[in-house]
């Protein structure tokens, strides 16, 4: 793998012990569906990975920022933003970005893991709507990530295993997540919102929000401020600032790591950023909540 030795600003990843990989396939729960290595990798420059032989688990990579490629069989395959693939077990393939890419990565193997992987050889599409839910599913993907950062014992596996059914079956089952939760029809303000919180982690910029909701920018901003009584950009940042509020008080991740969580790769800006809405800075809202 083409990478730094060190890894990747902001990564987190788990790989679980072969001791461990034994224990989950022998269990009567995961051996149903199991994970063998975990991560999030943001923003990662010419990340590149060769693997001649295969391996014994699937591997899911989910693009959600940048784009990159991968080469299975023989056939080579462009991927996007807001696209994901499985990669088959057992088969030679190489992938990476010529570029960045944002990703997150899991191996799974198990009983039942040929049923996600169905499909998924050819990138698979989660483009942002109305009752898309990305957030909800990425939320779904922090929690086996934490589960197993926190801890490795069987319970913890089971755990993890459980919550990785439901992250694969709303990609492999996509309409039926979605479907899942019919929300009523939003005026312009409210679906502009969804889509901020759906590209949480994203640098994203107006003219995007107003190619998402078909609007024009004079009508727009003041639609938006008249509703919220923030621009925008403001309530984006406002959005972007409670999320890391939230990661800040629940999980154990560095502060360097959680700016790229909310699409912000200066750390200082966030830091600014940060104090200038909750009034302190994130290292001390970190020790008031604990």
């Amino acid at each position: 793998m083409i990478r730094k030795k060190d890894g990747f600003k902001g990564e987190q990843m788990v790989v679980l012990a072969p001791a461990q990989k034994e224990m989950a396939e022998k269990d009567e729960l995961c051996q149903s569906l199991f994970i063998t290595d975990i991560g999030y990798y943001p923003k990662a420059e010419h990340h590149h990975r060769i693997r001649q032989q295969g391996i014994e688990q699937y591997v899911l990579i989910y693009c959600v920022e940048g784009d990159g490629w991968y080469i299975v069989e023989g056939q080579q395959h462009e991927v996007r933003k807001n696209q994901f693939f499985i990669l088959p077990k057992g088969k030679p393939h190489e992938y990476g970005t010529n570029q960045r890419w944002t990703i997150y990565w899991v191996h799974f193997g198990g009983i039942t893991a040929h049923v996600y992987a169905q499909g998924a050889a050819t990138p698979q599409s989660i483009n942002v709507a109305i009752n898309s839910r990305i957030g909800e599913r990425l939320n779904i993907f922090e929690e086996i990530l934490t589960t197993l950062q926190q801890g490795k014992e069987l319970e913890d596996m089971r755990y993890a295993s459980s919550l990785l059914h439901h992250f694969l079956a709303s990609m492999r089952y996509l309409g039926k997540f979605r479907r899942a939760k019919t929300e009523t029809e939003a005026d312009i303000v409210d679906q502009a919102i969804h889509y901020m919180r759906e590209n949480i982690e994203n640098h994203i910029m107006m003219e995007d929000v107003l190619q998402y909701i078909g609007y024009s920018q004079s009508h727009f901003t003041s639609t938006f401020k008249k509703k919220t009584g923030h621009s925008p950009i403001a309530y984006f940042n406002q959005l972007k600032i409670e999320h890391a509020c939230k990661l800040l008080r629940t999980t154990d991740m560095k502060i360097n790591m959680i700016c790229y969580k909310v699409g912000i790769e200066d750390a200082l800006y966030f830091s600014r950023l940060f104090t200038k809405i909750v009034g302190m800075p994130p290292s001390v809202y970190r020790e008031s909540k604990q």
